[in-house]
């Protein structure tokens, strides 16, 4: 079972690479057409900012991060779904699950997360019970979703980098996959936790009838997974990053005397950034990262060099040379993807929360909880490594 989504999650990574940079090549190349076509209509070059430099390229970066993941995992995940595997899978953990107040098919909900996690959420319907759903929708966001997956793999070759030289793509790749096997743990967890305070209550029986094996039909596959699963997901990703990616241009190119507001912005978070051992550049592009975490390297980036719009470097070396002279250690970036696994869902995830749960409190707690576990861990690790004098 383990080696099967293993699997699974390695064909998802690595068949999206390539495709991803060709639709990022597609769709950045389109860009030099709009910017051309706004000069022949002589639009003012803060409203071209705006439009092209700062909606349309936050929506380029969403499109070509998500898409190719998503065409890939979604359908897979589904295979296995129509195949009858997954409910073995849910019947295999429910042992695990029960003993933190938690249900079996919570697993399934958690796989699709790996996807997105805005489906995970919508997923949990397939949980009876109300307290087990509510469980499950709440720590959804400990699994990490293919949007987080590129900051991780990144973070874990520039660590790689700084402890041992190397950054090889594999030795990333299992360091990544100790992350995510963290994220389970974490989720297990705050489910028990969760279960004794704020959600008490008997884990309810699972009682499930395995279906036989049967070959899916690949037509209705395929219709469910890209229609249902894919566009789905992507059209409220673009929903959310349109207006972002407008703020965050605004954001970065008004200034207040010599510095920008993102550089402002930045100073003010600075001590609570390094108390947790970040620095307030990178918890401020954790924030205007908020509608899509693909977003939280570009803006980084563009914050560093001080520039307007959001940027991507031609390779890990470069990007480590910058965080360097940026005064990172192997601290930050560890911190950096402890951050990134464990913080609040991204503004697709917790718009979802809000329509399955139609509650307020619940899709604020959602956002809370794993942040405050983000805060917590980053702050011990951070303490403790300096009081032993290691950084």
């Amino acid at each position: 079972m383990l080696v099967l989504l293993g699997v699974i999650f390695w064909l998802t990574i690595s068949g999206a690479n390539y495709p991803s940079q060709l639709l990022s090549n597609l769709l950045f190349g389109f860009q030099d057409h709009l910017t051309a076509f706004c000069q022949r209509l002589n639009v003012p070059a803060w409203l071209h900012g705006v439009l092209i430099l700062g909606m349309y390229r936050c929506l380029a970066w969403v499109v070509s991060v998500m898409l190719p993941p998503m065409a890939i995992f979604f359908p897979l995940f589904t295979f296995l779904e129509d195949l009858g595997y997954l409910p073995r899978v849910a019947f295999n953990l429910d042992r695990l699950f029960k003993r933190a107040g938690a249900h079996g098919k919570q697993v399934l909900t958690m796989c699709m997360g790996f996807g997105c996690n805005a489906v995970g959420v919508t997923a949990c319907r397939i949980i009876e019970s109300p307290r087990e759903r509510l469980l499950a929708i709440l720590t959804n966001n400990f699994v990490p979703c293919n949007g987080r997956f590129p900051l991780l793999i990144t973070m874990a070759m520039v660590l790689l980098g700084a402890l041992v030289g190397n950054t090889s793509p594999f030795y990333a790749s299992l360091l990544v996959a100790g992350v995510v096997v963290l994220g389970i743990a974490v989720t297990l967890l705050v489910s028990w936790l969760l279960s004794r305070t704020l959600l008490k209550g008997v884990p309810s029986t699972f009682t499930l009838e395995l279906p036989s094996y049967r070959w899916p039909k690949i037509g209705s596959l395929l219709i469910r997974s890209v229609m249902d699963r894919t566009l789905f997901v992507l059209m409220r990703a673009v929903t959310v990053a349109a207006p972002a990616g407008a703020l965050i241009w605004l954001l970065a190119n008004i200034k207040a005397g010599d510095l920008s507001i993102i550089g402002h912005l930045a100073g003010w978070l600075q001590g609570f950034g390094h108390l947790i051992g970040l620095d307030g550049y990178i918890v401020l592009a954790f924030i205007l990262g908020l509608p899509a975490n693909e977003l939280v390297i570009p803006i980084l980036i563009m914050s560093y060099l001080a520039e307007g719009v959001m940027l991507e470097l031609d390779s890990i070396e470069a990007l480590r040379a910058l965080l360097v002279a940026n005064g990172w250690t192997w601290l930050t970036a560890l911190n950096m993807i402890l951050f990134s696994l464990l913080h609040f869902p991204c503004g697709t995830t917790l718009l979802t929360v809000r329509k399955e749960t139609q509650s307020t409190k619940w899709t604020v707690l959602a956002a809370l909880i794993p942040t405050g576990v983000a805060i917590l861990v980053c702050f011990l690790l951070t303490q403790l490594v300096r009081l032993a004098g290691l950084v």
